[in-house]
């Protein structure tokens, strides 16, 4: 079983609706209170005109580098999900805790917060940084402000720890994803005239099934690495959107997808091949059927992939601290690639839950995950001690 100060957290936490399309400001300052009572020095990294804020708090000496436990703030919605349980009331049912963000990724600052008091209290000669983001679940939006603020203040990490649901498993890597936003304008028109006309839906349509061969072209020729639950990239049309009649031929068309590629593998490549297309292939014929037409390429989210060497000195601590000699890649992101990319600082993704319980209706953490990872988070403190 978690501790009580660690389920006491989980609680207050699931109970402020931070999905990401909301301020968080109510349980940063519900944090910083906690911090300020403890006697632990925090900064506030804040976006002011979205009502957002991020956290960096340091336990222990900061001229010496030490260990960074990370985790996001935000969560999905709960919109059109069937909910046996208030998502925002945490509920104890057969050894899980139910609750929106309980998984993802609520457990982890829970056990961070609840073994806070310990933290505090050793003598310790590297410091614990705690760093709670924003807007992860928009596309890693709030932490890079974040990592700027951390270098900025000029603290030092060995090492860093996202708290991710992993089942406390040990990942070292993960894929990199950029995802787009399509935007189609052709010429509308009657129906019986779509030969004059520009179908808008139709480019679309041309455009969604290059994204469908990429993908293809990479699953069955494209490198592989088996460590991954998915051992290749990537390409997924997710959205297409337009028209209003089947008589009318349609003047614009909206195409969402995505591509997840392998850290190693130059995934602004495989945007720039649908990209090309597109313009040298669907934009003309559209244009010679009405010169106003256009098809705009928008970037929705990007983050870079994870490629930490499972020998690094930061991975195999993890493995110890969780008790392992194995590691893994997944190809969800998370902001671990970065706080590679952006700060240098070797990262690992480790964390309670499971990734198949993110997002989902009922969503929960079990007890006996709470509990590992607070047994985690021991040896990190242990080891800055």
């Amino acid at each position: 079983m978690p501790a009580p100060l660690t389920r006491h957290w989980l609680a207050r936490l699931v109970a402020f609706d931070t999905t990401s399309r909301n301020p968080n400001l109510a349980l940063v300052a519900d944090v910083e209170a906690f911090l300020a009572a403890n006697g632990v020095a925090f900064v506030r990294v804040e976006d002011q005109a979205q009502g957002k804020a991020s956290l960096i708090a340091t336990l222990g000496p900061r001229q010496e580098a030490g260990i960074i436990l990370s985790g996001h703030t935000d969560t999905v919605p709960v919109d059109g999900q069937d909910w046996t349980s208030d998502p925002f009331v945490l509920a104890a049912r057969d050894g899980r805790l139910y609750g929106r963000g309980a998984c993802d990724m609520k457990g982890f600052l829970a056990v961070c917060l609840g073994l806070l008091p310990e933290m505090a209290a050793r003598p310790l000669k590297k410091p614990i940084h705690l760093a709670f983001s924003y807007d992860e679940e928009l596309g890693c939006l709030g932490v890079r402000p974040l990592i700027a603020r951390f270098l900025a203040e000029g603290l030092k990490a060995e090492g860093c720890i996202v708290g991710e649901p992993t089942s406390m498993a040990v990942v070292t890597a993960h894929k990199a994803k950029r995802s787009l936003r399509t935007i189609v304008r052709g010429r509308s028109g009657h129906s019986s005239r779509a030969p004059e006309l520009a179908n808008a839906v139709e480019a679309a349509a041309l455009i969604a099934a290059a994204v469908h061969r990429l993908g293809a072209r990479l699953a069955k020729d494209g490198p592989r690495d088996g460590l991954y639950d998915v051992p290749f990239s990537t390409a997924h049309v997710g959205i297409l959107k337009g028209g209003t009649a089947l008589n009318i031929v349609p003047d614009h068309a909206v195409l969402e997808w995505e591509v997840r590629a392998l850290p190693e593998e130059d995934v602004d490549a495989y945007v720039r091949e649908i990209e090309d297309y597109a313009r040298a292939e669907v934009l003309p014929a559209l244009k010679a059927r009405a010169r106003e037409a256009e098809i705009v390429f928008e970037l929705k989210a990007a983050f870079p992939g994870l490629a930490t060497d499972p020998g690094a000195p930061i991975a195999v601590l993890a493995k110890a601290w969780a008790g392992r000699n194995d590691h893994c890649k997944v190809a969800y992101g998370t902001e671990a690639g970065l706080f590679a990319e952006m700060g240098g600082i070797p990262t690992i993704v480790c964390g309670p839950g499971s990734i198949a319980q993110a997002h989902q209706a009922d969503e929960y953490v079990e007890d006996r995950q709470l509990a590992a990872c607070e047994a985690f988070v021991r040896k990190v403190i242990a080891h800055c001690a």
